[in-house]
């Protein structure tokens, strides 16, 4: 893995032909039988939820969905979720914890919509509920970070046992435009923002927020999806094998102690 500048990552996860967790749920799972609905809105095309056969058992997905054009990204809504999105994801995840499978969450989105009729439907509270309970399933939770991770629309559903980014992902509490927005009223100075942000994945484990980055092909995923997704499930196999070693006590105190480790320093 050769060192690259926050920017340059943010060009790469740019490219319009970076595959989505459309192109890589058929080459993980063996199955996938997507569900719908959150029994209280409705349908939320921007998170797909589903169960899957991971290597001939049961999982459940969550993944948060991006267009590779126009018409798909109005369809998922520029993989922005809205309030039923993050319900939808926690009926499932509830499900799978009735039913002991562990969950796999793929996250990739600039961050939960922010509009008027979102935040009347209660985005805020969703998202809150979402923290809540994945902080506390009884069964294990894995995720991955495939290309952007904005915000507390990324964090929903990154509460969980094992997190890994992509190579050339990012992650961050705001992004890198509406940082320099804010710091410098100057949205042109985005890539300035992006440095300073420490977004990349070397970044993200330096501080101990995530445990492992997943190589990606010379130039990005886009070069080799196939060769991406055999990482990814490795990925996937490996932290489900050491996880599903824990009893629930064990599983739930150590989900705990891998938040609050984050932030602390030593003087």
């Amino acid at each position: 893995m050769s060192a690259k500048s926050a920017w340059d990552c943010l060009q790469i996860i740019r490219n319009k032909n970076r595959p989505t967790v459309e192109n890589y749920i058929p080459l993980i799972f063996d199955e996938f039988y997507e569900l719908h609905g959150d029994r209280h809105f409705g349908d939320d095309h921007a998170i797909k939820g589903g169960i899957a056969s991971f290597e001939g058992k049961p999982v459940t997905v969550l993944a948060q969905v991006k267009g590779r054009n126009l018409n798909e990204n109005k369809n998922t809504n520029f993989a922005m979720p809205h309030p039923e999105g993050y319900r939808k994801a926690m009926r499932l995840a509830l499900q799978a914890e009735k039913f002991k499978r562990p969950i796999i969450c793929f996250i990739d989105t600039p961050g939960a919509f922010c509009g008027i009729d979102a935040e009347k439907r209660g985005q805020g509270e969703a998202i809150a509920q979402s923290l809540f309970l994945f902080s506390k399933l009884k069964t294990p939770v894995i995720s991955v970070i495939l290309g952007e991770g904005g915000s507390g629309g990324a964090l929903a559903l990154a509460v969980c046992d094992r997190l890994a980014m992509l190579e050339n992902a990012v992650y961050s509490v705001i992004s890198p435009r509406g940082a320099a927005s804010i710091l410098w009223k100057d949205a042109a100075k985005e890539k300035d923002a992006a440095e300073v942000l420490k977004i990349t994945a070397p970044d993200c484990k330096s501080f101990g927020i995530i445990e492992n980055i997943i190589s990606e092909p010379i130039g990005g995923a886009h070069n080799s999806p196939t060769d991406t997704a055999e990482n990814i499930k490795a990925y996937i196999s490996n932290s489900i094998r050491d996880v599903t070693k824990l009893n629930t006590e064990e599983l739930l105190k150590a989900r705990y102690h891998k938040f609050r480790k984050i932030g602390v320093y030593g003087e």
